[in-house]
């Protein structure tokens, strides 16, 4: 079992498989470099880009988060000036301080290659790295994947065979599931609700506490997130000169004459949700939920519902822990990658998760829970991936305010359901899975079809 706590990363913005990835690969590349003691001899690295990454690498900060890795930064703990300012020194120096401890030679022109024609070998997001000494002779080399979500992996962990594909963890956890049917059961069996489930097994990984915090610490920067996005003006960066939006909206809504909750519902959620997937589109600090670019939903409907006046910690806490869980499905039995399944494996996931999280603090049932996450789902089978120009702007800042909204009426639904329905969670995740393999490429995280291509860039 995979981690609640892997699912939501704290990292930056504009994309988790894009950005947050590629800085993990390099630092991870780097680290090799030092596990193989070929560090010192290192003078100079080349980044290759292919897939996804390479057709749209550019307009998400693919570039930048390559040299940060290099740099030493960490997505998790790097701040956010700081690391703005040593990427534009590497660009105009044309040297870059290896983990920050030697300096090497590095020319973004000549040593970050955008290869459009090799096709990625085991998933649309591949990197190769390779490390070179004064003479020219490689060092060392490896093939990384950026799987989605920010979660990274070497072509031997990938190309795993079948019967062998599980990822090892270190704790052995006293309620394992590989499918919703059998998270029910286990709810049934031992009379638990799923939070209760995923806490249990998040325990047998650390103490009580550290978990807790953990998830504080996973909502606190949600809520700073939405707070920065609501107050802060401009146009957003990329040459589509979008204007952020979710200022002028909040604005009007507070200034507006009190109003029936349920007329000004849809103006609350897309307005926490596109202050979110804003701040994201500048490259601020975001939580994946299960990525970047679906990172306004589960903040928007935690605000609204969990987060007000009458805040409640644990109600905040059950939600994640549920949401997280219903992402570790999608995690383990699909794919939450754009570049794989397209914008439903993103935003329809996080519509999912967000859906059976509401459902949970709301009072419903297990079965009930993963019946909103179905509905979430299944009203998003098919949602493509085709950002304009490579940003993570057109459509996916409003592509996160209508998940939000959504994931609300798919809580809603399910909880006027005391019958099981007649498409499962499952059922609804391997149909993803399918779509998603038999959607085309242009479809993808390309920007090679679809709006990307119907729509001036500039």
């Amino acid at each position: 079992m995979l981690s609640v706590l892997d699912v939501f990363r704290i990292g930056i913005g504009p994309s988790s498989s894009h950005t947050v990835g590629p800085i993990r690969v390099t630092k991870r590349f780097v680290d090799a470099l030092n596990r193989e003691s070929v560090f010192d001899e290192t003078v100079r690295i080349e980044v290759v880009l292919r897939g996804s990454l390479a057709f749209t690498g550019h307009g998400h900060a693919t570039p930048k988060a390559c040299l940060l890795g290099l740099l030493g930064y960490a997505p998790e703990t790097l701040d956010p000036q700081e690391s703005e300012t040593a990427y534009h020194a590497v660009l105009e120096t044309k040297r870059l301080l290896l983990n920050r401890v030697r300096e090497i030679d590095f020319d973004s022109e000549s040593d970050l290659i955008f290869d459009y024609d090799t096709p990625a070998d085991l998933h649309p997001n591949e990197m190769y790295v390779q490390a070179f000494d004064a003479n020219g002779k490689r060092l060392y080399s490896q093939t990384y994947y950026s799987t989605g979500g920010g979660f990274i992996a070497s072509h031997a962990q990938l190309a795993t065979p079948l019967e062998d594909d599980i990822i090892n963890t270190v704790a052995t956890v006293p309620y394992p599931f590989g499918s919703a049917d059998e998270l029910l059961g286990l709810c049934a069996e031992h009379k638990m609700s799923i939070h209760q489930i995923i806490y249990a097994n998040e325990d047998a990984m650390r103490p009580r506490e550290e978990t807790n915090a953990a998830l504080d610490r996973i909502a606190d920067v949600m809520m700073a997130c939405i707070e920065r996005g609501l107050n802060t003006e401009g146009i957003l960066p990329g040459g589509l000169k979008v204007k952020r939006r979710a200022p002028a909206i909040w604005e009007k809504l507070h200034c507006a004459p009190p109003s029936n909750e349920r007329e000004q519902l849809f103006d609350w959620l897309n307005v926490y949700a596109m202050a979110v997937n804003e701040e994201n589109a500048n490259g601020g600090q975001v939580v994946t939920a299960p990525t970047n670019g679906a990172a306004g939903i589960i903040p928007s409907v935690i605000k609204h519902y969990c987060a007000g006046d009458n805040k409640i910690p644990q109600n905040i806490r059950k939600f994640l822990l549920t949401a997280g869980g219903i992402g570790l499905l999608y995690k383990q039995r699909a794919s939450i990658s754009g570049a794989e399944m397209g914008c439903q494996g993103e935003v329809g996931v996080a519509c999912s998760m967000a859906a059976g999280g509401l459902a949970s603090v709301w009072g419903g049932t297990p079965l009930q829970v993963t019946s909103a996450a179905e509905i979430g789902m299944e009203h998003n089978l098919g949602l493509t991936c085709d950002p304009v120009g490579g940003l993570v702007q057109i459509p996916c800042i409003e592509r996160n305010a209508i998940g939000a909204v959504k994931a609300v009426n798919a809580a809603r639904l399910a909880l006027h359901a005391s019958d099981a329905m007649k498409v499962s969670l499952d059922q609804v995740i391997e149909t993803m899975r399918q779509t998603g393999l038999d959607m085309s490429s242009k479809y993808k995280e390309t920007s090679q079809g679809g709006l990307a291509v119907n729509v001036v860039e500039c």
